[in-house]
């Protein structure tokens, strides 16, 4: 593996990228960020990146404008800086549930993203389960997305009751739902859902048997909670025992999301480091890092090898 590379931390999740760049056996490349009063941003290389491979680790989570900027204005700086080629690793993709307009006259904001990270300079991306992934179809470079869940299946394997069940939230999450599943070995219950607003959903009608049994939700991100609430109260009414697990990807956790997810029939809540944790006596949460995972797809492409985006 050549050693013309550079691994960048942004300032949304310093922590996941320097486990990235220890994986890599790489420190990460000196940079300053600062924000003035009126909120711009400035980004100033501190080393060469002429002729490197340049990775720029930022998810664009909670403040979403800030750190998107954030990203765009490393990718313009390296750009300047003549790096050979620039990779976006955004392991949150902001916007990404923004994929569509539902008749509506609203902009389609993930494909307004890709469009400004391709302008910036971005070459290519790399993300974990992004919300849609039709989301590759709005750009125009390489786009590698990631699966968080052979990790968070690993987490749980020990720890989940032999008779759960997988939960799916919605028609959306059937796909990842099932491959949970699979390598649990446990059955699969689909729940369908109408949206209320954007903070609140309802659960219409569950198909599969809960009766007497645990059961695990899952889904791509937790934003407020209310999804996994709503979930919950369906799930006791058709005689699911007081016990559930959740695992998401992403948990962003705004609002009242705490509060909803350490109610009493939680007993854990499994998510990734792709949203950078400061919470503090919540002895339900369990984070587990996609470090790894993201390591071995930048060796990948570092070898011009294939590697198992699936892991």
């Amino acid at each position: 593996m050549t050693d013309d590379f550079t691994v960048l931390a942004g300032t949304a999740n310093p922590g996941l990228a320097a486990s990235v760049a220890l994986a890599l056996n790489k420190k990460p490349g000196a940079s300053a960020v600062e924000r003035f009063p009126d909120g711009e941003v400035s980004v100033n290389l501190k080393e060469s990146v002429r002729g490197h491979e340049v990775f720029v680790i930022q998810s664009t989570g909670p403040p979403v404008n800030d750190n998107l900027i954030e990203l765009l204005a490393f990718a313009d700086a390296c750009r300047r800086a003549s790096a050979s080629r620039i990779t976006a690793v955004v392991p949150y993709f902001g916007y990404g549930r923004a994929d569509k307009r539902d008749g509506r006259r609203e902009p389609i904001m993930a494909s307004m993203v890709a469009n400004m990270m391709e302008t910036a300079g971005i070459n290519h991306l790399i993300t974990v389960d992004v919300h849609t992934p039709q989301t590759e179809g709005f750009f125009t470079v390489p786009v590698d997305n990631l699966t968080a869940v052979g990790v968070l299946t690993d987490s749980l394997r020990d720890g989940l009751p032999e008779d759960a069940v997988v939960v799916s939230p919605d028609a959306g999450r059937v796909k990842m739902a099932t491959e949970f599943a699979h390598r649990l070995c446990c059955p699969l219950v689909v729940l369908h859902k109408q949206r209320e607003s954007s903070t609140e959903t309802e659960v219409t009608h569950l198909v599969g048997d809960v009766r007497g049994r645990p059961c695990l939700i899952i889904d791509d991100i937790i934003s407020t909670g209310s999804t996994v609430e709503s979930a919950i109260e369906a799930l006791l009414e058709a005689g699911a025992v007081r016990a559930f697990y959740v695992a998401a990807t992403h948990g962003l956790f705004t609002q009242d999301a705490r509060d909803r997810l350490m109610q009493e029939p939680v007993r854990s809540v499994f998510v990734t480091d792709t949203i950078a944790r400061n919470e503090t006596a919540w002895p339900q949460l369990r984070v587990t890092s996609v470090a790894p995972l993201i390591a071995q797809a930048i060796e990948g492409i570092l070898t011009d090898k294939s590697f198992n985006n699936r892991c």
